[in-house]
């Protein structure tokens, strides 16, 4: 944990219905300086929509070796690789090299959208990759959730998720740039 990080802690109850996936997770995030608040909330949203026993969050920001979470087998290999934000091509390629399947979940409005107009094309190609993009309101909405010890509820269906905590809610429907699943037709 980097020096001065900011220490969350969190209470993240699951109910996917999609995946059929009901737990809750004690969770402790450090926000490093130079990490936003946006990014700390995209992250943990990123595992809201991925959780399971054996996803961990990565070492962190400019850690060129791991991903913002990932999900490793047994025998160590990456199963699942997610990054947020706006990474380059060549570390999306990278990730795609190295693990069965990688997510990339975007955020940052207008500043995102530049991204995708840059990199969509060339990311086209990798078959293990899904790209994500959370609106700039949305992740407004969610940062304002935020607190350094916080409980949320987090309802998955139908793609879409419903993030809450005791007195608000936050609606996030998540825009599928591509995905692993799509089929022609």
């Amino acid at each position: 944990m980097a020096p001065n990080a900011t220490i969350y802690k969190v209470e993240l109850q699951i109910s996917d219905m999609d995946r059929h996936y009901y737990a809750t997770h004690a969770l402790t995030l450090a926000r490093h300086p130079s990490e936003t608040e946006e990014r700390l909330i995209v992250r943990l949203l990123a595992f809201a929509l991925h959780a399971q026993d054996r996803l961990e969050f990565g070492k962190g920001i400019g850690d060129e070796d791991e991903p913002a979470l990932w999900r490793k087998a047994y025998t160590d290999e990456i199963e699942l690789w997610i990054e947020v934000g706006q990474p380059d091509e060549s570390r999306i390629r990278k990730a795609c090299g190295r693990s069965r399947q990688v997510v990339v979940i975007s955020y940052g409005g207008h500043a995102a959208e530049l991204w995708w107009q840059k990199v969509g094309a060339a990311l086209g190609r990798h078959r293990n990759l899904t790209v994500l993009d959370i609106p700039a309101a949305t992740v407004a909405g969610l940062v304002a959730l935020l607190q350094r010890g916080m409980r949320l509820q987090c309802l998955i269906q139908d793609g879409q998720l419903q993030v809450m905590n005791d007195a608000d809610a936050v609606a996030v429907d998540p825009l599928r740039r591509m995905a692993v699943a799509e089929t022609a037709g």
